[in-house]
């Protein structure tokens, strides 16, 4: 059972993307023919950022080198209602303002046999 991402990000400075895959044949009176590719066609990225204190951020940056942007963990995206499989092959250094830390992280829905 993969690792659960349990932090939650700044929503404000949180954004995501869905990108679909489709198969397309265009014929020639101007027809185009689509079709979902693979059961799994769809696919989110999320761009995230963290703010908080030095011991959550240090646990977050420890949570995400440990996984080595290889191993999958199980994360929910807001308003989804499961957790989906994200890996994590970026993320910023942590920049300090007073007491308060910040990371970027990019997580990647990936899929599982």
């Amino acid at each position: 059972m993969p690792d659960t991402f349990a932090w939650k990000p700044t929503v404000a400075s949180s954004s995501g993307t869905t990108t679909l895959k489709v198969r397309k044949a265009q014929f020639s009176d101007g027809y185009t023919q689509r079709v979902a590719d693979g059961l799994n066609n769809a696919s989110s990225s999320f761009s995230l950022q963290f703010v908080n204190d030095a011991a959550t951020i240090s646990a977050i940056l420890a949570f995400l080198r440990a996984h080595a942007g290889a191993t999958a963990f199980l994360w929910t995206p807001l308003l989804w209602t499961a957790p989906g499989l994200f890996t994590c092959e970026s993320f910023s250094e942590p920049t300090r303002d007073g007491a308060v830390y910040t990371i970027t992280a990019t997580f990647d829905q990936t899929f599982a046999p």
